[in-house]
């Protein structure tokens, strides 16, 4: 019988690309949306493939996506907890709301989806959770204060439910890419910035400027093609780096003192 994955945040990216995949790989799919759109007929075209609605933030939903997997596949066999929002900017220019919105998403909403399918899973006596991480989640960026927090966070949870689950047969997983070309920086990214706050202006057009000079990112394929070594590898590997970049870095800040990184970021700033 053919495995099964449950996938949120299918509108784009990585989630898309991931569906893709793992179906021309053969396995059935849950592909989640949180809205249907005219382009999420792509999915609902391919074989093998159901696609819910489902709102992270929504409880109901995240049940309502998990009876109807059940119902049409019987078991799931993999969680991909995909889906993300990204808050960047200054705090002090930030509204309360996105700063809600940023952990109700990556970290309420991956623990509510995590939650409800663990019973599944218990059931099963085995499954696979794998989070989608960030290199953001081990190193840090100007004007990412709750981006960063959020993949801190994801990091922590994923690490500290890894011990509780292996006692009922479910592994813990983590997915740390660096720089992704997709879309998240114009559907998913929200920047937090007030000019009337001056004292902010020079850092960050500077933050800004090292932003847009950034290196180009890896494909999305590259992600796909590691969530699916995870998925398949029969290890008990806790987190698998996805990227050059995120290598590169992540390796330099385990080397490296506080005081050596924040410096090192500083100045590739010009703060």
């Amino acid at each position: 019988m053919n495995k099964t994955i449950l996938i949120t945040g299918c509108s784009s990216g990585i989630g898309r690309m991931t569906v893709k995949y793992f179906q021309e790989k053969g396995w059935n799919i849950v592909a989640t949306v949180r809205k249907f759109s005219d382009s999420d007929a792509e999915l609902t075209d391919l074989g093998n493939v159901l696609v819910t609605e489902l709102d992270v933030t929504k409880e109901d939903t995240i049940k309502s996506t998990i009876e109807q997997a059940v119902a049409r596949f019987r078991t799931i066999d993999v969680l991909l907890n995909n889906a993300g929002y990204g808050s960047y900017g200054i705090l002090e220019s930030t509204p309360e709301n996105k700063i809600r919105m940023q952990f109700e998403v990556n970290v309420i909403g991956l623990l509510l989806v995590t939650k409800n399918i663990i019973p599944v899973m218990r059931k099963q006596g085995n499954g696979i959770i794998i989070n989608i991480s960030s290199m953001g989640g081990k190193i840090t960026f100007p004007m990412g204060t709750l981006y960063h927090g959020s993949k801190f966070a994801v990091e922590g949870m994923s690490e500290a439910l890894s011990y509780e689950l292996a006692e009922i047969g479910i592994q813990v997983k983590m997915i740390e890419p660096g720089v992704i070309n997709t879309n998240f920086a114009t559907s998913s990214f929200d920047l937090n910035i007030d000019s009337a706050i001056t004292e902010y202006k020079e850092f960050t057009n500077k933050v800004l400027q090292a932003f847009e000079a950034g290196a180009k990112g890896s494909e999305p394929v590259l992600v796909a093609e590691t969530i699916y070594k995870a998925a398949t590898d029969g290890t008990s590997q806790l987190r698998y780096i996805a990227g050059p970049d995120a290598e590169q870095i992540i390796a330099a800040r385990k080397q490296m003192n506080d005081e050596d990184y924040l410096a090192l970021i500083r100045s590739q700033y010009g703060l």
